[in-house]
């Protein structure tokens, strides 16, 4: 019987051949399956930049893909309002802080990188929320208290300070009560 080895997979560390049979080894080396088994398993799972997605995600979609964007178009993803608010920095910009909101934030982070021969952008914090739109308006009006400047979306100020107000933040909090009086923190 001749087994067709997914390319995907031939390239993997975690497969290996023995006694005339293909296997995934976990990379825990805890257990190991027969290698069209665990392929036959991976066909519902959708992967992200090699980054799983779970089956409750709103935008799931079996298969294998570099970016959301190859999965969805932007109106799909732009109507899930689930997903993260992030900080990213660049250390060409060492006071400059950008904070924003995506389904994804390491997927948005590649984004990034295609703009930058350094691929020098790096996440520093990131909050989930049921609604990113809402928690990213939230950040901005409580980050611009403390900024010296601010510049749409990119903020002059401390790192420890945006870090801090990352950590405060509370989904629940405000998506039971709303924004406050000014739509900052408390």
């Amino acid at each position: 019987m001749t087994v067709k080895i997914d390319t995907n997979y031939a390239r993997s560390n975690n497969i290996e051949f023995d006694n005339g049979e293909w296997w995934y080894v976990a990379p825990n080396r805890r257990y190991r399956q027969r290698l069209d088994t665990h392929a036959e398993k991976n066909t519902t799972r959708m992967f992200v930049n090699g980054k799983y997605i779970p089956k409750s995600h709103p935008l799931h979609k079996p298969g294998r893909y570099k970016s959301l964007d190859d999965a969805w178009s932007h109106q799909q993803i732009n109507s899930v309002p689930q997903g993260e608010v992030y900080a990213i920095i660049n250390k060409a910009w060492p006071e400059w802080v950008k904070i924003g909101c995506a389904s994804d934030s390491e997927d948005r982070l590649n984004g990034y990188q295609t703009s930058s021969p350094f691929r020098d952008y790096e996440i520093v914090c990131t909050i989930q929320t049921v609604d990113r739109r809402k928690a990213e308006t939230i950040m901005h009006r409580t980050l611009e208290q403390y900024a010296t400047e601010r510049r749409n979306e990119w903020f002059k100020m401390d790192i420890d300070k945006v870090k801090e107000m990352f950590y405060h933040y509370d989904d629940a909090v405000v998506n039971t009560w709303g924004m406050t009086e000014k739509g900052v923190i408390l």
